[in-house]
């Protein structure tokens, strides 16, 4: 038997394996996703340090893979192996972080160049419209609970990562993410009806 009829059999039984496993877990055998995660955990955690650069964010990003994995499933076999719909998954999800975090930046900036230009170079109208922008973000702002107040405060003023937020906060990971984003609905919520 040569090697590459080898490697089709080894192929082959190992995807089987992760047919009956992802079956398993879809059963609510969460020993099943263990199982996947010690496979193909690696691999997801390296692609996505190696795209981020940042372990914290490997970290998290390999997390939400698999939980995204457990949650809903939309692997689909006959479009390949479960090896290579990880490795699509979290090279997409990684992007989508990176693109994310430079957003995130470029956004600061600007309003860092907003807020320290001198005000004589601004025209009066445009002075006023930055103040009352101030004012109804302040006052939305003020109207959201202490806990997603202070998240966006630190995702937006003092440029944290949500994993830096909880590391700071001392809470999940999945906390911080679930409150920014109730936070941002409320807030759009609270400037639509300010700005009206």
């Amino acid at each position: 038997m040569d090697s590459d009829s080898l490697k089709f059999r080894f192929d082959n039984s190992l995807q089987q394996k992760d047919l009956e496993l992802l079956q398993a877990l879809k059963l609510g055998e969460t020993s099943a996703l263990s199982k996947l995660y010690d496979r193909y955990g690696a691999v997801v955690y390296g692609l996505a340090l190696k795209i981020l650069k940042d372990a914290q964010e490997a970290e998290d990003l390999t997390q939400e893979v698999f939980v995204t994995l457990w949650h809903n499933n939309t692997y689909n076999p006959a479009r390949g192996s479960l090896s290579n719909y990880l490795v699509v998954v979290t090279r997409s999800r990684a992007i989508d972080k990176l693109r994310s975090r430079t957003s995130r930046r470029k956004f600061l900036e600007r309003w860092r160049q907003t807020t320290n230009t001198q005000p004589f170079s601004l025209s009066a109208s445009e002075q006023i419209d930055i103040w009352d922008t101030s004012q109804h973000v302040r006052a939305a702002l003020a109207q959201l609970p202490e806990r997603q107040r202070q998240i966006l405060e630190m995702a937006y003023f003092q440029d944290l990562s949500q994993s830096e937020i909880a590391k700071t906060l001392d809470i999940p990971l999945g906390t911080v993410k679930t409150s920014a984003r109730q936070a941002l609905k409320k807030l759009r919520d609270i400037l639509s009806f300010l700005t009206k």
